[in-house]
């Protein structure tokens, strides 16, 4: 293997001891923005909140390179969204039209539906669950372009039955990609303009003349998306914040090396902040990975990111055993689990933090971002121990319904009125007394 194709990825094996401090170093990510970050979205946040509009024109013009004197050139038309989905070659219709059909039978499964029940004495209690009204959908437009985003953030809400989806979009140079537009036609996206950056976030947390006021704002972006997301919430509810994209493979050696190699690339190739991990109890399958990955990465068309995830973030980690990687796994909280095992369905009970588990040789991650119909919108940065992939549920709301008969309110009155005096809220405790039967 020549110099050049060499790739000074980590190993790592948990029997060293340094390992715990080595892999904690190589799991640290500071999602956070620094002073200068937060002052630019701090300004443009209170721009668009003060100038509505015109505020949206000037950023857009000075930001993406544009020359618009109005906001209506940023609006596009669900006729346009049509003629884009027309346009598309038939292959491309075809492969969004299918991911979109199992994206959208895989989440009619998490519908939750309103429920209630009658105690003894008649009173009922229960919960009303309702869509949220109108949510906001922010789709990258820079360095790439992913209508699969688009399918996976609105679907979602459309089976939740949210009224009203806005969608923006950057259009850096005035220039779209077809297939975000297309896929926003097959998802029933309703409203979509060309704005990006901290803008649109203010725009979506806020309201323009133009631009309607949302109720949750969903979907990826840059250091500023993410800065402005954190600074609107509160105004507006949000999915997550999501760090780097992360892929933690668990191999037992049997699997193709160059599967693997390719797997770990799929992540690695989104930027070079990206953190791809290989474990595995066979030392020697470690090795042949590192030969896959030095023989593959030259016909990479994203070769230079590639590398540069893997060198920084990346590593390949030897363990003792593989009851040893599903405690690795647990400590990590990975985004994406691959367990490229014989029998992956013995350690499915055993893992309690991931955010989506791809299962068995065959499964590749990939799979999951683009068609298998789970959602690819996961948790990031170890979050996955307390934060679950984005779904139904984060469109739909739930309202406590409580209804007492006479004979109820009687018997909790008692009750409410006693630990309402304990805590010395008196009207608490009369209004609850007043309704017990004398």
């Amino acid at each position: 293997m020549s110099g050049e194709n060499t790739i000074n990825i980590k190993q790592l094996s948990s029997l060293d001891s340094d390992f715990d401090v080595r892999l904690d170093h190589l799991l640290a990510w500071e999602n956070v923005s620094d002073g200068q970050v937060e002052e630019v979205v701090n300004d443009v946040l209170r721009n668009v909140r003060q100038q509505g509009d015109s505020a949206l024109v000037d950023y857009t013009n000075r930001f993406d390179r544009r020359q618009i004197t109005s906001i209506s050139e940023l609006s596009i038309t669900k006729d346009e969204l049509q003629k884009a989905l027309d346009s598309l070659p038939a292959a491309e219709r075809e492969a969004l039209e299918l991911a979109a059909k199992r994206i959208r039978h895989y989440h009619q499964h998490q519908k939750q539906e309103s429920w209630n029940y009658r105690e003894a004495d008649g009173t009922l209690l229960g919960q009303q669950v309702t869509p949220l009204d109108r949510v906001g959908i922010y789709v990258p437009g820079g360095k790439a372009s992913y209508p699969s985003s688009v399918l996976m953030n609105a679907l979602p809400a459309k089976v939740a039955g949210v009224a009203e989806i806005i969608m923006v979009v950057p259009a850096p140079g005035g220039q779209l990609n077809s297939l975000v537009l297309a896929a926003a036609a097959i998802a029933g996206v309703d409203r979509v303009f060309t704005l990006g950056g901290a803008q649109a976030i203010g725009a979506l947390a806020y309201g323009t003349e133009t631009v309607p006021r949302v109720d949750k704002i969903v979907g990826p972006g840059n250091i500023y998306v993410a800065t402005a997301k954190r600074a609107v919430f509160g105004s507006v509810g949000l999915d997550m914040v999501a760090g780097p994209s992360e892929i933690l493979v668990v191999c037992d050696g049997d699997t193709d090396p160059d599967w693997i190699a390719m797997d770990l690339f799929s992540q690695a190739e989104h930027d070079e902040d990206a953190q791809s991990l290989l474990v595995s109890h066979d030392v020697d399958f470690l090795a042949s990975v590192r030969a896959s990955m030095e023989k593959l990465l030259p016909s990479m068309e994203r070769a230079e990111i590639i590398r540069a995830a893997l060198e920084s973030r990346s590593a390949l980690i030897s363990v003792e055993s593989i009851e040893a990687a599903v405690s690795l796994i647990n400590r990590i909280a990975p985004e994406h689990l691959e367990l490229s095992v014989a029998d992956p369905q013995a350690l499915l009970p055993k893992i309690r933090h991931a955010g989506a588990i791809f299962m068995g040789r065959y499964t590749a991650e990939a799979l999951g971002d683009y068609c298998a119909g789970p959602n690819h919108v996961l948790p990031t940065s170890a979050t996955a121990r307390f934060s679950s992939p984005l779904g139904v549920y984060d469109f739909q709301k739930r309202s406590s319904v409580i209804m007492c008969t006479a004979e109820g309110a009687s018997t909790l009155g008692k009750t409410a009125s006693v630990l309402a005096r304990g805590e010395s809220l008196t009207a608490h405790a009369c209004s609850a007394e007043f309704r017990v039967k004398k």
